[in-house]
């Protein structure tokens, strides 16, 4: 029957296995929040905005319950900053609480810097379209530059440039336009490589706002776009702007010109972008039918392999039935021989039980015997209504007398708690000796309290017994 069990267990193991392969997982299921988190971001690349967000708010769910918060206040940012778009207030929100959560475990000063400049720059957004103060982005993106140019012997330049640009913008965006130049020249002049491009963009328009048409032009002729046909179209529009604004017809005609060319590049760019995301999808439908194919294939399979085990089952449960019954009348007679075994052992341990019984007890009466005949012992019995004075020998010879009785209970106690002074070893003493408290405190003229106090001070102090409910006494005796 065990044999046939298991060929049944392998079975529908493998069965299980094929449906578990074939049956199709959300995005994120049982995956790390790292994983959630670098799935949320090739999703937000392949524009799923709604799939990358919805694996983005699970990322931070799941590095929450697993302590990982690098994982959630990255996942938070990056969420404020695709909500930033249509929903400046929640992304605002969502800043301020990456901003906390990386309060909880910072890990680079870099990090702290972006978060506040994200702060900021969600801050002013929300004030720009609501018509608001500004304050709280002037505030955030402050404390960004102070930090940024504090680190810029460890972290370079970089956040410097793009803290003061964020200065630079919402100078601008308050119609503060000298402030805003003044932050775009200095950006300007720490701007790295990579951020340079972007810098003079930000300086042309504040020219162009402060009416420095000749400097907004002399920065936007300086500017070098390469392959971006975006930021090519930008400049040349602008050119032609300013071109217009200085009544510079011919140069206007042939920024114009410039820009519409770029502009066609762009459209056609943006047709093979399409092309090239239509046939993603289109390629991805068709996996996804495979896989589908693949799930009610292995399906089948599932329900083929159940079947199979039903039969095999009912075959083997047919075939070991006289066994079983064989099986079941010698176990009936094992079972009555245990049953009497078990019987007769249970006699001969109540036996035991009892002669241990009768040991202890006369060991008990033999240990009372000799402290009765103690003269220190019938001493203190005598005098436990008054304070009395033992000398150290005296003490000594109690001592001895219940280390003999007590298997050298207090010469161990001596040396496992060297810290036990000896003061407090008489209390124990005479706590052995079954004193009350009102005995030990008029042995020694203090009140019930006192020698309450006194032991709950030893057995937390120095046994480290932390339980207010356990006695003192049998602190004592496990020890």
């Amino acid at each position: 029957m065990r044999s046939v069990i298991n060929i049944l267990m392998l079975m529908v193991m493998w069965c299980c296995v094929a449906c578990s392969n074939g049956s199709e997982q959300p995005p994120g299921a049982g995956v790390s929040a790292k994983e959630q988190y670098e799935q949320a971001l090739n999703a937000l690349e392949q524009d799923s905005v709604r799939q990358g967000e919805s694996l983005l708010r699970k990322a931070i769910t799941q590095a929450e319950r697993e302590g990982d918060l690098h994982t959630r206040y990255l996942a938070e940012l990056r969420l404020a900053e695709s909500l930033a778009w249509g929903n400046t207030a929640a992304a605002l929100e969502l800043a301020k609480q990456a901003l906390a959560t990386y309060e909880r475990r910072p890990d680079s000063e870099r990090n702290r810097i972006i978060i506040l400049d994200y702060i900021g720059t969600y801050a002013s957004q929300l004030a720009f379209n609501e018509d608001s103060s500004f304050d709280e982005a002037l505030t955030y993106t402050r404390l960004a530059y102070e930090l940024a140019l504090a680190s810029r012997d460890s972290l370079g330049t970089e956040q410097v440039c793009q803290t003061l640009t964020s200065l630079a913008n919402i100078h601008w965006a308050m119609e503060d336009f000298k402030t805003a130049l003044r932050y775009a020249r200095q950006a300007e002049a720490f701007a790295p490589e990579d951020l340079l491009l972007g810098t003079q963009q930000i300086l042309a328009r504040c020219l162009v706002s402060c009416d420095s048409l000749s400097a907004a032009e002399s920065v936007y002729r300086r500017m070098q776009p390469a392959e971006d046909l975006k930021t090519t179209y930008i400049i040349q529009s602008n050119l032609a702007k300013l071109a217009l604004r200085r009544s510079d017809t011919k140069t206007a005609e042939a920024a114009i010109d410039s820009a519409f060319q770029n502009a066609e590049e762009l459209y056609y760019q943006a047709l093979r972008q399409k092309d090239d995301y239509y046939q993603t999808a289109l390629q991805q439908e068709r996996e996804n039918e495979r896989l589908h194919y693949k799930a009610a294939l292995q399906r089948r399979m599932f329900w083929g392999g159940l079947l199979l085990a039903l039969v095999l089952l009912a075959a083997g449960a047919y075939t070991v039935r006289s066994r079983l019954r064989q099986k079941a009348l010698l176990h009936e007679q094992e079972v009555q021989r245990h049953q009497h075994e078990l019987q007769l052992h249970r006699q001969e341990a109540e036996a035991q039980r009892e002669q241990l019984r009768q040991r202890d007890g006369a060991i008990e009466f033999l240990k009372n015997f000799i402290l009765e005949r103690s003269a220190v012992i019938q001493k203190l019995d005598a005098s436990s209504e008054r304070h009395i004075t033992l000398l150290q020998r005296e003490w000594t010879e109690i001592e001895r007398t219940l280390n003999a009785i007590d298997d050298e209970r207090f010469a161990r106690l001596r040396q496992r708690y060297p810290e036990l002074k000896e003061e407090d070893l008489q209390l124990c003493i005479l706590t052995r000796l079954r004193l009350t408290n009102r005995a030990i405190g008029n042995i020694y003229g203090v009140s019930i309290s006192a020698v309450q106090h006194r032991k709950l001070r030893i057995k937390k102090d120095i046994f480290h017994e932390e339980d207010p409910d356990i006695p003192f006494e049998q602190v004592l005796n496990t020890l």
